[in-house]
């Protein structure tokens, strides 16, 4: 009797011999359906939580460094140690001219401000910035538009409200091409913004003003003063290959001790998302690894079944062979019926997970960050589809080897 792959009858075959023993059966598929489906919620489910993490980022420029005076503490030129300084103009520029792995860059410098609007007011700060500083941390436009490099140029009284402030002052109204008092200078609204991320520099955007570096320095008088200075690097390069020409820029404008590392506080993000890329890395690793330990359970439950129905069907194979079964013949009968029993509960097992990560990628969408991704791409169900076929087939190796090896006489003999 030779296995036809496309012979109704074997398949025929296959089913009835899975069914002898329905118990058996079932508790070995739910092992390998439960051990697909762990792997694929692991893996869908680490990305989904990889993405809400990376979420409380979005908008935040990943390759991203900060710049932030502090006191001295160390004298130099006759000035003592605890002398404070402040980054100015000449300190950007420089760094402007000299770096080559500089892509944006902008000061910020940070303000109390009491902001009015007809009868309403409200307290927030007021960000003085130049056009670089909202393509560094990209906000969500409600209306209007934020600074561009027209207004700082032209040192025009524009002003960029919160969200929160822009509801405070104007309860449901469009604020955009109204004017407001900011510390009693007047500026034309043309925008209204809020923060993507979670991670800001200097309080979030929403409870905030933001108005031109050039403007805030003549409305408010405030010189050549920067406050701090946030910039990226260009593509291929970091935050920290910029810090040496940081240091010559400061050091040329101001008297710091070149030894004095503490003068300056310097922040490089991308050293924050290097250690999160890393931590997800790990739990994908982790989540890999559980999921295949589960599945290799359901796996050995199938060595086992397949070994026992070999077991119990040792006079039919010798009948098999003593009427003309080739022994190829009887292996493939064996490996089907594993493949079969694999199949079907590894797909029902893909197709629960699928389902399981849509719900919950559904219950954690954000209207404003869109989807986390928890789900199953199709690439990865397919290499999961053949991590079980393959590791369901090997089981079913051993156990139709030994079937192979059956002699008839000994079968006919077997009790």
């Amino acid at each position: 009797m030779k296995f036809r792959l496309f012979d109704i009858e074997n398949w025929q075959e296959i089913g009835a011999t899975l069914s002898r023993n329905k118990t058996r059966t079932f508790l070995t598929a739910f092992g390998i359906f439960w051990g697909t489906a762990m792997l694929a919620m692991l893996w869908g489910g680490a990305q989904g939580l990889e993405g809400m993490m990376r979420r409380n980022f979005e908008g935040f420029a990943t390759n991203m460094g900060a710049a932030f005076p502090s006191t001295t503490t160390m004298s130099y030129r006759g000035f003592n140690k605890g002398m404070s300084w402040s980054m100015i103009d000449a300190d950007l520029d420089y760094l402007r001219r000299s770096c080559p792995f500089l892509d944006l860059s902008t000061g910020m410098y940070t303000t109390g401000a009491s902001i009015k609007y007809d009868t309403k007011s409200s307290t927030s700060r007021a960000i003085g910035v130049d056009a670089d500083y909202f393509k560094i941390q990209l906000p969500v436009v409600s209306a209007g538009r934020v600074i561009n490099e027209s207004d700082v140029s032209l040192s025009r009284k524009v002003i960029d409200l919160g969200a929160n402030v822009a509801a405070d002052l104007f309860e449901g109204q469009d604020p955009i091409g109204k004017y407001v008092e900011v510390n009693g200078i007047y500026f034309m609204v043309v925008g209204v913004v809020s923060q993507k991320s979670d991670v800001s520099m200097g309080g979030r955007l929403d409870d905030a003003v933001v108005v031109p570096l050039s403007t805030m320095r003549q409305a408010f008088n405030t010189g050549d003063d920067i406050g701090s200075l946030i910039y990226t690097a260009k593509a291929g390069y970091t935050p920290k290959q910029i810090e040496p020409y940081l240091w010559r820029a400061v050091q040329s404008n101001h008297p710091l001790n070149p030894e004095d590392r503490n003068c300056m506080w310097i922040m490089d993000v991308s050293e924050q998302f290097s250690m999160v890329d890393k931590v997800f890395l790990g739990i994908n690793l982790l989540a890999l690894f559980v999921g295949i330990g589960t599945l290799l359970a359901g796996v050995i439950g199938i060595g086992n079944i397949m070994w026992i129905i070999v077991k119990e069907r040792t006079k039919e194979i010798g009948i098999r062979r003593a009427i003309g079964a080739k022994p190829r013949d009887i292996i493939l009968q064996v490996l089907s019926e594993s493949m079969v029993l694999t199949a079907v509960a590894g797909l029902l097992g893909i197709c629960f997970a699928a389902a399981a990560l849509h719900v919950a990628d559904m219950l954690t969408y954000d209207p404003l960050m869109g989807s986390a991704h928890f789900e199953l791409s199709i690439s990865r169900a397919i290499v999961i589809a053949i991590t079980f076929l393959v590791l369901g087939t090997a089981a079913g190796v051993i156990p139709a080897l030994k079937a192979m090896r059956i002699k008839p006489i000994e079968a006919l003999n077997d009790k």
